[in-house]
């Protein structure tokens, strides 16, 4: 029998969930998972009781000693620290709150230096595949239009700080218009996806990002425009709220589950 590949999940959340029970479903041929954790204790304890294995972990050390592959589905707020651990510990991770890697980009460099591969899922977003390509011809400007609901936004500090009132509205506006590296900062829990893009692509300052409130629909849309010696890529995904958390992509949850299964599958798909 093939040796499987050791998994731990930091975040039992919507993400962490998801890929739980892929682990012990669909991928449980070739992963087994070993670990779950989560700041909320409870978390981790309950959905270990639901896959019906009991590996919920007391502290990260402990779920890094037993897994090959750690997975973090948590914050942005945790994801840097995450991969400095992972690196100390000399354990490949995928990590899907990619903001927390904007401003953190040195880890990558000590994590190639130390053989620790790194994954990033390309999440919500269509098209990472021909930015990787592209990136290779070279790439002369990459822009991202989000479009949110109104109440998709709400919350969020940037809106608080610049008095922006989202109730009511009756046509789309633009709320933020400027680099990827502003946008994590000024939207941490609202705009991941330009980080990706900023990694995969031409960095965090050149990335342009829009965002929009937009009255009219019920769904996140992003839209990215990549121009490059190689031609013109535009792409569009309308994202359905994941069934279990409306405030999580139901194609990012599934995005981490291929990401995972392109990892031990000797098959792989797209650059």
């Amino acid at each position: 029998m093939t040796k499987r590949l050791k998994v731990g999940i930091v975040g039992c959340g919507t993400i962490g969930t998801v890929l739980a029970k892929a682990c012990r479903g669909r991928l449980k041929n070739k992963v087994e998972l070993v670990g779950l954790y989560d700041t909320d204790s409870e978390k981790a304890q309950k959905l270990a009781a639901a896959i019906g294995k009991r590996i919920a972990q007391k502290t990260v050390h402990d779920l890094f000693t037993k897994a090959g592959l750690v997975i973090e589905a948590a914050a942005g707020a945790v994801s840097g620290r995450l991969l400095d651990q992972a690196i100390r510990h000399k354990k490949d991770i995928m990590i899907m709150s990619v903001g927390g890697i904007i401003g953190n980009e040195g880890l990558l460099k000590r994590a190639a230096a130390r053989g620790i591969r790194v994954y990033f899922p390309s999440g919500a977003l269509a098209g990472i595949d021909a930015l990787k390509s592209a990136a290779l011809g070279g790439i002369t400007s990459v822009c991202l239009t989000t479009r949110k609901p109104p109440q998709g936004l709400e919350g969020a500090e940037y809106i608080k700080a610049h008095h922006i009132n989202l109730k009511g509205l009756k046509r789309q506006t633009e709320v933020f218009s400027g680099t990827a590296a502003e946008a994590v900062r000024a939207f941490p829990q609202n705009i991941n996806v330009s980080a990706l893009l900023s990694l995969a692509g031409i960095g965090a300052v050149r990335t342009k990002v829009r965002i929009v409130a937009d009255p009219a629909i019920d769904r996140n849309i992003h839209e990215v425009e990549i121009r490059s010696k190689s031609g013109v890529v535009r792409t569009m995904t309308e994202n359905v709220p994941s069934p279990a958390n409306p405030k999580t992509s139901f194609l990012a949850a599934l995005s981490a589950v291929a990401t995972v299964e392109g990892i031990v599958n000797t098959v792989r798909y797209g650059t």
